[in-house]
Parts: C-alpha cells; structure tokens; sequence
C-alpha cells in the first residue's frame, strides 16, 4: 500500500520519534523504500579572488557554503545506516529552503505515499507564536500524513 514513505527530519529527538512508525509501516506494506529529508536553508558566504583590476588586488564574490547541508547529509546518513541493517531500503536527501514547502513539494514530484513526521503537539497560543511545520506539511500534503505525537509533549494551551 504504501510503496514510498517520506520521513522529514531536523536532527531532534522529537523529530526522530516518527522513525518507529516509519520502519513498522515500511516492514508492514512491502515500502520499495523510505525516503529520509532533511530541510535546510543554503547559507550566503563570501570568498576573496585575485582580482589585478581592483584597487586592493581582490574581488569579493558571493558563493554558498554548505555546511549545514553537510551536517544534514551525515546526520541522515547515520539514520539511513540503522535502517538499513534493520533491512529496510533507504534514500536520503537534503533540501534547501522553507521546511513545510519543500517537504510538500518534495512529496508530489517522487510520488510518495504518506508521510510520517512527529508534531510538538503545540495549540492555543504557543502555536501562534512558534508556528507548526507539520500543521502546513498536513494542510499542503498531496498524500496522506501519519502525525506521531512525541512522548511527553503537552498541548500547551
């Protein structure tokens, strides 16, 4: 039934809740695979050229340093490596931009199946303030989307 299941991840604890239900359901309904991502924002740096026109001998130039999507492919990496030895089939990708968008999109280009991904359980006006990833993932969601509450959160109301 469920071919392709897509897990978002952001390195936390309570992000890595959701991976109980995703090996259960991938073990359950002969899952082709599990899809772990992970979304990050590109972050802007500045490199110095050898530049002879420039009054200083160098030119700044913008290019993107990916730190964080290195930290964020290893992180997964160490994910996908558990899995795999418990025999389930797992791809790994590292997205650039807002979570909740990329996560959508992400989910209607592959053909994903359902998504599993853990909720802080926030409402009232923690929610407001804090905003809720899995809230505009499950508004926005071509396919289904399995909410694990972690252990120990609250309402907050």
């Amino acid at each position: 039934m469920y071919k392709k299941i897509l897990v978002p991840l952001d390195g936390s604890k309570l992000a890595e809740c959701a991976l109980p239900h995703a090996e259960e359901l991938a073990k359950c309904c002969d899952t082709e695979k599990v899809v772990l991502v992970s979304v990050t924002e590109r972050i802007q740096g500045y490199s110095a050229l050898a530049d002879s026109n420039q009054p200083t001998g160098r030119r700044i130039v913008p290019e993107a340093v990916g730190k964080k999507e290195k930290q964020a492919q290893r992180y997964l990496g160490r994910i996908a490596k558990a899995m795999e030895a418990k025999g389930i089939k797992v791809d790994t990708e590292v997205l650039l931009g807002d979570p909740a968008e990329e996560i959508v999109i992400y989910a209607k280009h592959p053909g994903c199946d359902i998504i599993v991904m853990s909720s802080h359980g926030r409402s009232g006006p923690s929610r407001w303030a804090h905003g809720s990833v899995t809230d505009r993932v499950f508004r926005g969601s071509p396919v289904p989307v399995l909410m694990v509450r972690a252990p120990g959160c609250t309402t907050g109301i």
